[in-house]
C-alpha cells in the first residue's frame, strides 16, 4: 500500500542509494533513524504519512531525549525525518512537510577551552626577539596576562596604560570602563614595543587601529610555531580566567577582571577547573584507577 510508512521509508532509502549516490554508511544511518521514527509513529497509531503532524515529530524528539539520547543525536535524527518528509512532499505524496517548523534541541553549551600553562609558555617562547616580533609579543602577553577581549585590546590608547603601576583602563562591552592589572612580562613587552607617547597602543595602517583579524592572525601564527592548534585570542582569555581560579582567585575577582556583568557567565570557568581537577586526580592518585582501588569508571 502506497501510504504505508515502512514502504515510504524504503522508497526514500532507495532514492538516496540509487539517485543521490550517498555512501552505504549514510544510508544505514538514515535507515536506523527513520526506523526509530516509524516505530514511534506505530506506537502512536499512525500508519499513513499523511497523518503525520508536527506534534508527532516533536513528540519523537521528546521521546529520544527522555531515553537519554544526546541533543546532537536527536538533532541528527530530526534532520533525517525532515529529509524523508520533504522527499514525500516533492513526490506529491504529502501536501506539505509537517516537520518544517520543528526546531532541533539546542546542543549543550560548550565549555570554553583553556590551555595548560606549559602550552602558554611554549606559545610565548616561540615568539622571536627581533624588533619586528615585539608587537606580537605585546599582543599575546596582554591577551593572556590581562584577559582582554580582542576589541578591548585594539581599542587601547597609551593614555589608558600605566606602565609604572601596571594598570590598564579598559573599555569593555557597553562602553563600560574597568581597571585591569597586568603582570611584569606584559609591562616589559609593552615597554619594548612602545613606538609613540600617545594614540593607539597597536596602530594599524595610516591612522587606523590594528584590526581584529590581524590580532587573530598574530595568535594563530604564534600557536603554529609552538605546535599548538585551535588557539584563538578568546582561548587566551579563557586561559587567563581558568589559571586565576586554579591559583585561588575568587569568582568575584575574576568576574571583575573579565568585565562580566553576570556571575553566571564567570561560573563557566569554575566548571573547567573542576573538570581539570577531576582529570588530574584520575591520572595521579594511586587509588583513583581500577587497578589501585575499588572505584569503578564513572564513580567520580
Amino acid at each position: 500500500m502506497m501510504g504505508h510508512i515502512p514502504q515510504a521509508v524504503d522508497r526514500f532509502l532507495s532514492h538516496m542509494d540509487a539517485l543521490l549516490g550517498r555512501s552505504e554508511h549514510t544510508v544505514t544511518n538514515y535507515a536506523v533513524d527513520l526506523g526509530q521514527f516509524a516505530d514511534y509513529l506505530q506506537q502512536e497509531g499512525i500508519e499513513d504519512p499523511k497523518e503525520i503532524q508536527g506534534d508527532h515529530v516533536r513528540g519523537f524528539l521528546r521521546a529520544l531525549l527522555g531515553f537519554g539520547y544526546a541533543k546532537t543525536s536527536a538533532a541528527r535524527k530530526l534532520s533525517a525525518v525532515k529529509s524523508w518528509l520533504e522527499f514525500l512532499r516533492a513526490a506529491g505524496e504529502l501536501d506539505r512537510n509537517p516537520a518544517v517548523g520543528v526546531r532541533p534541541p539546542r546542543p549543550p553549551a560548550r565549555l570554553p577551552r583553556a590551555l595548560a600553562y606549559e602550552d602558554v609558555k611554549a606559545l610565548l617562547e616561540g615568539i622571536g626577539e627581533d624588533p619586528g616580533d615585539r608587537r606580537d609579543r605585546a599582543i599575546v602577553e596582554l591577551l593572556y596576562g590581562a584577559g582582554l577581549r580582542v576589541a578591548e585590546l585594539v581599542a587601547l590608547d597609551w593614555e589608558d596604560v600605566d606602565l609604572e603601576e601596571r594598570w590598564l583602563r579598559v573599555r569593555g562591552k557597553g562602553d563600560k570602563e574597568r581597571l585591569v592589572p597586568m603582570g611584569y612580562p606584559a609591562r616589559e613587552a609593552l615597554r619594548h614595543w612602545r613606538v609613540s607617547e600617545e594614540g593607539p597602543v597597536f596602530p594599524g595602517e595610516g591612522a587606523k587601529r590594528l584590526t581584529v583579524r590581524t590580532v587573530h592572525r598574530v595568535v594563530v601564527r604564534a600557536a603554529h610555531r609552538a605546535g599548538l592548534a585551535g588557539v584563538t585570542p578568546h582561548v587566551l582569555r579563557h586561559s587567563f580566567a581558568t589559571h586565576l581560579l586554579e591559583g585561588g582567585a575568587s569568582l568575584r575577582v575574576v568576574q571583575d577582571l573579565l568585565g562580566h556583568e553576570s556571575l553566571v557567565t564567570t561560573q563557566r570557568y569554575l566548571r573547567i577547573t573542576i573538570d581539570q581537577l577531576r582529570r588530574s586526580y584520575s591520572a595521579a592518585h594511586p587509588r583513583a584507577g581500577n587497578d589501585g582501588g575499588d572505584r569503578e569508571d564513572g564513580d567520580l
